[in-house]
C-alpha cells in the first residue's frame, strides 16, 4: 500500500491487505482502518484518527503526508499505531456526514439511531479501538489524537478539546500538545459521545480532539498553518526530537451547553461569529419557546455555535478561561 488516503477514497479494498518493510508490519482491517506495528518493541500505543467529519480535509491530508513515508519504508516507526479515517463515505461526498454526526454516537449512543449507516460505522470504530487497546501491554502508554477542523473560523486557529477525565492529565501529554503549537485547550466537565471521550472513558487513554483551522475542500488547505502540529506528530511517530514549546496554551473549561430541542430554536449569533468570541454577563445567547440561555459568568466565550444541528444535539458550548475565573475568585 502506497497511499492510504487514495486507497480509502477509491471505496475498494486493497489488492494486498497486509505487508512489511524494513521497519514495520502493516495490516488493512477494513475501510479506513489500518494498523502499523514496528518490528522493535515500543513503549507507546497511539491512535491517530481524522475524517470523522467528511468535510474536514486538512487533518486527513496531514495524516496521509505523515503515513506515506512509513508505508514506503522511508521512516522508522516509534509507536504501535492505529490509523483511522472515520467516515469514508462522507469524505468521498465532501459532506460533514451522510445522515447523522458520528462524533455524537460513541459509547453505545449509536444504538439510538441504529438504522443509519453512521451508527454501524461508530460500532465498527469502537470495535477497532477495543481490538487495538486490548493488545496493549501493561507498560504501554495509550494516546488518542483525533484530528478535526471547525465549521467556523476561530480566534484560536489551533486548539484542543479534552474529554472529561477522572484522572489528572499526564504531564508529557500536555507538553506534547503545547509543543504542537495549540493556542488553547478546552476541558469538558461532562461526558459526551465523541471518539476521544470513548477512548478516555473506556480505555484510560490520554486523548484530545485537535481542531486545526476551518473546514475546506481537498486541495484548498493552507497546511503551513499547521506545521507545528505536523512537526510534533512526526516527532511522535518517527521517534525524533519534539519541537520546543513556544507558548503555553490558554486553558478554558466548559461553563454551559446550549442544546437545540426542536424547530423553535433560535441562536442569537450570526454566521460570522468566530469560535472564542467573548460575550458579557447577561447576554441572551439562544432561546426556544420559554427556554432561554444567558451568559452566566462575568465573561463567557462561545465554541462550536451551530443552530442547524439535529434536535437534541449541542448547538454551542460556552466557556470560561481558567485564569480569568481564578482572578475573579481571588478578587
Amino acid at each position: 500500500m502506497q497511499d492510504f488516503l487514495q486507497q480509502t477514497l477509491s471505496g475498494r479494498p486493497p489488492a494486498q491487505r497486509q505487508g512489511s518493510n524494513a521497519h514495520l508490519h502493516w495490516q488493512w482491517h477494513d475501510e479506513g482502518i489500518l494498523s502499523l506495528t514496528p518490528h522493535t518493541p515500543t513503549q507507546q500505543a497511539l491512535v491517530l484518527s481524522a475524517g470523522i467529519h467528511g468535510n474536514e480535509t486538512a487533518p486527513v491530508e496531514i495524516l496521509n503526508l505523515l503515513l506515506t513515508p512509513l508505508l514506503q519504508g522511508e521512516k522508522p516507526l516509534a509507536v504501535r499505531l492505529l490509523v483511522i479515517l472515520g467516515n469514508p463515505a462522507a469524505l468521498r461526498s465532501g459532506k460533514r456526514y451522510q445522515h447523522y454526526d458520528i462524533n455524537r454516537l460513541f459509547g453505545g449512543r449509536w444504538q439510538q439511531v441504529a438504522d443509519v449507516p453512521e451508527a454501524q460505522r461508530a460500532l465498527q470504530l469502537e470495535q477497532a479501538l477495543e481490538n487495538f487497546w486490548c493488545e496493549c501491554l501493561d507498560h504501554e502508554i495509550r494516546w488518542h489524537l483525533d484530528l478535526h477542523t471547525a465549521i467556523r473560523g476561530s480566534w484560536h486557529t489551533r486548539f484542543g478539546v479534552m474529554p472529561l477525565n477522572s484522572q489528572p492529565w499526564p504531564a508529557d501529554f500536555l507538553h506534547w500538545l503545547a509543543a504542537a503549537e495549540l493556542e488553547a485547550l478546552v476541558f469538558h466537565r461532562a461526558p459526551g459521545g465523541t471518539f476521544t471521550h470513548f477512548s478516555c472513558e473506556h480505555y484510560a487513554a490520554a486523548s484530545c480532539t485537535l481542531e486545526l483551522g476551518k473546514a475546506l475542500p481537498f486541495g484548498e488547505n493552507d497546511l503551513t498553518q499547521f506545521s507545528g502540529v505536523q512537526r510534533a506528530l512526526a516527532a511522535l511517530l518517527y521517534g525524533e526530537a519534539l519541537p520546543p514549546v513556544r507558548e503555553t496554551p490558554r486553558h478554558y473549561r466548559v461553563a454551559q451547553q446550549i442544546t437545540r430541542h426542536g424547530e423553535q430554536f433560535v441562536l442569537h449569533m450570526g454566521p460570522e461569529t468566530l469560535n472564542f468570541t467573548a460575550f458579557p454577563q447577561g447576554t441572551l445567547l439562544a432561546e426556544e419557546g420559554e427556554r432561554r440561555y444567558y451568559v452566566q459568568q462575568a465573561r463567557e466565550y462561545v465554541l462550536f455555535p451551530n443552530p442547524n444541528v439535529a434536535p437534541g444535539l449541542r448547538a454551542g458550548l460556552m466557556l470560561v478561561e481558567e485564569s480569568e475565573q481564578t482572578q475573579a475568585l481571588e478578587l
